[in-house]
């Protein structure tokens, strides 16, 4: 049997803040776990010695944080989420919209992480990872002949990426990569369409190079493929930037 869960009246001048540390902190402590339902907001406003409004900013703020989900209607409450990772996702997606995260930053990263990740996949893949990567080339190379849409093309080349991190076995790799995956999505939309017609030789060498188990060779060729590939994005922002700020890029300052 779990010990009860005990939260104390609130004393700060920002309660919200301290309500969401303490049930942070149950979070922490196992008191609290996926799946769980609070108590009723008029039972926990009691408990916080706060206003329900406070405590809804709390409860929000938890929310945002992807620990909580918020249910409307006579089943729902404030419920403890699963671990998805989503606040990893949805904060790195953040700073490259307001310009935390500058394109270079992005596919640099990239390059660092993905490496990391094929490596350690080469030497846990099973042989259900290596059908699944096998399986995504040849979706690609179908959907190259059929000339579908570009950015369903572009969908499968970055599920090629995810294939990658989930054979690592490591959900924190899972996570990251899922995030600049998503971050690539939208970076991919701003800055158009155009095919790369290097990406399937290069998939077809790194499929024979990991399914052999070359670890070495298999990051090899998977960092000159994203290092051409962001060369390749990075002049396209150049292009861009020249065709809308013809006078100079508005990011020059910044430098």
């Amino acid at each position: 049997m779990r010990p009860s869960i005990g939260f104390r009246p609130i004393k700060a001048t920002r309660a919200f803040e301290e309500i969401a540390e303490q049930i942070r902190h149950e979070l922490s402590s196992g008191r609290l776990r996926a799946g769980d339902r609070l108590p009723a907001e008029r039972v926990l406003a009691e408990q916080f010695g706060v206003s329900r409004n406070t405590l809804r900013e709390a409860l929000r703020s938890l929310e945002n944080a992807g620990l909580l989900r918020l249910q409307k209607g006579a089943t729902g409450g404030a419920f403890v989420r699963e671990s998805t990772g989503d606040a990893v996702i949805t904060g790195l997606r953040d700073m490259f919209h307001l310009g935390a995260i500058q394109p270079e930053h992005l596919t640099e990263a990239r390059v660092w992480i993905e490496s990391i990740a094929v490596g350690a996949a080469c030497e846990r893949a099973t042989a259900e990872d290596i059908e699944a990567l096998k399986a995504n080339i040849a979706a690609a190379e179908a959907a190259a002949r059929d000339q579908i849409d570009f950015y369903e093309q572009a969908a499968i080349h970055l599920e090629f990426h995810r294939i990658i991190a989930r054979a690592t076995k490591n959900p924190v790799m899972v996570i990251v990569m899922e995030a600049l995956i998503d971050v690539m999505q939208h970076f991919i939309r701003a800055i158009g369409q155009q095919q790369n017609l290097w990406v399937m030789p290069s998939r077809r060498r790194f499929i024979r190079h990991f399914e052999a188990g070359d670890r070495e060779a298999a990051m090899a060729e998977m960092e000159q493929h994203l290092e051409q590939l962001n060369r390749h994005y990075l002049s396209l922002v150049k292009e861009k930037d020249r065709a809308e700020f013809p006078r100079g890029r508005v990011g020059d300052a910044r430098r």
